[in-house]
Order: C-alpha cells, then structure tokens, then sequence
C-alpha cells in the first residue's frame, strides 16, 4: 500500500496540476473529439468525367495515388468506397478519358492506384479525386505536391452521409 503524505510541497504541486487541468478533468469523463467531413477543395472538379471505370491500373504507372476514407463523426474506415483519380501526366492531359480511372476502398477504408508520373500543369504538379458514389456526400480533392519528381500523393476523405 502507497502512503500520500499531505505536506506543504505536495498539496502545491496537486494545487498547480488542478489549475492547470481544470476542474473539468476530474469531474467530467473523456470524450472522443468528433471527426470533421472533409470540404471540396477549389479547382477539384476541374475536368472530372463521371463515371470512370474501375481499374488496375491508369497507363503504365509509375506514380502512386494513395490515402484513406474514413466516416465524420466517428472516424472509421469506410470499405468499398469508390475513389475516381485523374492527372496530367507524361502520358496524357488530365481532360483525357485515358488518364482517368477509379478503384475501391479495402476493407480498412484504403485505397491505392497506380498511375502515370504526373508532371505540372499551371505551374504546379497535382492530382485529382473524387469520391462521387452518392451514399456519402460528393467530395472533390486537388493536392498539389511539392516537387514534380515526387513518386506518390496521399490524400483522405472524411465523409458525411449524403
């Protein structure tokens, strides 16, 4: 058994931990922070085609598309959720039926598509995607990446019933 000693240094530092804390922490339970939709991003949408088929692969790859689609509120993952890609890349101009392409969410709401080295347009390398199924909310994204010469983009999707 641990005996507390009630001393003028002890009693300080609970008083200091409890001004610090707040009250709150020791007469309310922990809760879970709600996890927040993702917004469209400005220029998402641009070029988008509706209803690209689902592939292996777009072109000859090369280039990896990756990230995660999870649920608002409660952050878990959303299994076969269908993501649309699409690019400027070495081998077409991202309004080309060629250089757009989908694939689905794993089983722990990941996905990952390979895809042509995408190279600037306007000055800045990006990519496109979409999640457009219609059970959650329609969700443009447009990461642009820091350097033409990197290999992959990682981008995730929270969202929100529809």
């Amino acid at each position: 058994m641990t005996l507390v000693v009630l001393n003028r240094r002890n009693l300080l530092a609970a008083s200091g931990a409890m001004l610090a804390t707040g009250l709150s922490g020791l007469l309310l339970p922990a809760r879970a922070q709600s996890v927040a939709a993702t917004a469209s991003m400005s220029g998402g949408a641009n070029n988008y085609q509706k209803g690209a088929p689902i592939v292996n692969r777009i072109g000859k790859g090369g280039f990896w598309m990756s990230g995660t689609v999870r649920r608002a509120g409660d952050g878990a993952p959303i299994p076969g959720q269908r993501i649309q890609i699409w690019a400027h890349t070495v081998e077409g101009r991202e309004e080309d039926q060629r250089s757009h392409g989908a694939t689905l969410t794993d089983k722990n709401g990941v996905f990952r598509l390979e895809m042509p080295q995408i190279i600037p347009i306007f000055g800045q390398p990006h990519g496109h995607l979409a999640y457009d199924s219609g059970e959650f909310k329609t969700v443009f994204l447009r990461p642009v990446m820091k350097s033409a010469k990197e290999t992959s983009i990682e981008a995730h999707f929270v969202l929100q019933p529809a």
